[in-house]
């Protein structure tokens, strides 16, 4: 039995593929669930709350407008590799646009999520942790609201 959600491949049999073979809007994909899942366990792991808070809390940290913050804090740590990554998601046309958020921010948002996709497929979750905590700093996770 797999010990963690990280056991997917062997419990559900699955098979690593070449990540280059994603197109960035899949990596974009799963990207933002990752992405969303790490905001959500650091805010349920500071401690009980109401859900509509811990949503408030959440939604201001995984909107498009946080994501295209975030990636403008971390853009000039990035490798080679993971700019390559960002920049094919930030190119990527949706056909979609996020409710609130300016082209620039969607485009970029977009970017970031592949990367943080890209990493996760990658199973490089130190790296990927990282550059979240790097763009999202402590002050941001850490307010009562």
């Amino acid at each position: 039995m797999a010990e963690s959600i990280m056991g997917l491949n062997e419990l559900f049999h699955l098979e690593d593929q070449d990540l280059r073979s994603y197109s960035p809007l899949t990596l974009a994909y799963i990207g933002d669930a990752i992405y969303e899942l790490v905001i959500r366990t650091i805010l349920v792991k500071q401690g009980n709350a109401p859900v509509n808070q811990l949503n408030s809390r959440a939604t201001k940290l995984v909107k498009a407008s946080a994501q295209s913050d975030i990636i403008k804090v971390i853009e000039e740590s990035l490798t080679e590799e993971e700019h390559d990554v960002y920049r094919r998601g930030r190119n990527a046309h949706s056909g979609t646009m996020a409710k609130n958020a300016t082209m620039g921010d969607y485009r970029r948002a977009t970017g970031f999520e592949a990367l943080m996709g890209y990493l996760y497929l990658k199973k490089d979750y130190g790296r990927m942790l990282e550059l979240i905590r790097q763009g999202i700093g402590e002050d941001k996770l850490n307010y009562e609201q």
